[in-house]
């Protein structure tokens, strides 16, 4: 192209020199050549646009995964500093409710954020009848049953999600500890099931493309009818819950199966297990120190 332009102006000079005009096909030529290269540099320049726009987004979206990771590792190491009480690392304790009564429970000291999936992950140990109660529930502002875990009588264990439910096939009241991992995603409401690295089950259309509001209140073992109270006794959970962990994702299987078997522990993004983020509240309940992961192994 330079090359071309470079002739067009020696003959232009040329035609001056002589008195002669610059032909007008030259110049009908000189334009759209010009056009065309107009065109091609506006092009080039709207794709770099374009390129800039999506590496400014994708760094955005590492920026806040980054601080997010980076905000739990800190977590996790302050309590590393603090010793984590009587317990052999932060992780390693449990909440114990041993009875059924509606002033018994856990509270996280965190909240969630507006979550659009998440996976909660916990192990949990009970033989009461009928039914366990209610091991998890996060409440927000109109809505008490944002999350809830939940098997009352002689219910399967049901997973609700702004109100809705959905039956999971989980059975966990024989005495023994389980690791169990729910996984829910706004897209088509779909979700899965996992008890001890296991998936037994999966469905849809649960609260399908509702987010996670943020905000609310987590509970441990009481159902909420408002954020943060008035508990009902007959949906109280009894027994222990250790471990439990939320995500801002669908954890892979193999990710939940390590857990379950004791190869890895992961600490949840959104919400990690550590010994200051876990009020206890009634007299009776308590933090107490966590068997040996290898001992809360169903087959052990």
């Amino acid at each position: 192209m330079l090359h071309f332009l470079f002739d067009l102006q020696q003959q232009q000079m040329r035609a001056n020199l002589s008195g002669a005009s610059f032909p007008s096909e030259l110049r009908e030529l000189l334009q759209r050549r010009l056009g065309e290269l107009e065109k091609q540099l506006l092009k080039k320049v709207s794709s770099l646009e374009e390129e800039k726009s999506q590496l400014s987004n994708a760094t955005a979206a590492y920026r806040l995964k980054t601080e997010s990771t980076l905000n739990a590792l800190v977590e996790r190491i302050s309590e590393l500093e603090k010793g984590g009480g009587d317990f052999k690392s932060p992780e390693q304790f449990k909440l114990s409710l041993p009875q059924r009564t509606n002033y018994l429970y856990g509270r996280i000291t965190k909240s969630l954020p507006e979550m659009y999936a998440f996976t909660l992950c916990m192990w949990i140990k009970s033989s009461a009848s009928p039914g366990v109660g209610t091991p998890f529930s996060y409440g927000v502002p109109g809505q008490a049953n944002e999350i809830v875990l939940i098997e009352w009588g002689n219910n399967p264990i049901e997973l609700l999600i702004n109100d809705k439910v959905a039956q999971l096939p989980l059975e966990v009241r024989d005495g023994k500890w389980h690791h169990i991992c729910i996984c829910w995603t706004t897209r088509d409401g779909q979700w899965d099931a996992y008890q001890d690295g296991n998936k037994l089950g999966a469905g849809d259309n649960l609260a399908a493309w509702h987010p996670i509001k943020p905000g609310g209140v987590i509970i441990l073992g009481q159902e909420q009818d408002v954020v943060g109270g008035r508990f009902d006794a007959g949906q109280a959970f009894v027994g222990e819950l250790s471990q439990v962990n939320i995500w801002d994702r669908v954890l892979k299987p193999a990710e939940i199966r390590s857990m379950a078997n004791c190869s890895a522990y992961l600490a949840g993004n959104v919400v990690a297990w550590l010994p200051g983020s876990v009020e206890v509240f009634g007299r009776g309940a308590s933090k107490r120190p966590l068997e040996v992961c290898q001992e809360r192994l169903p087959n052990f």
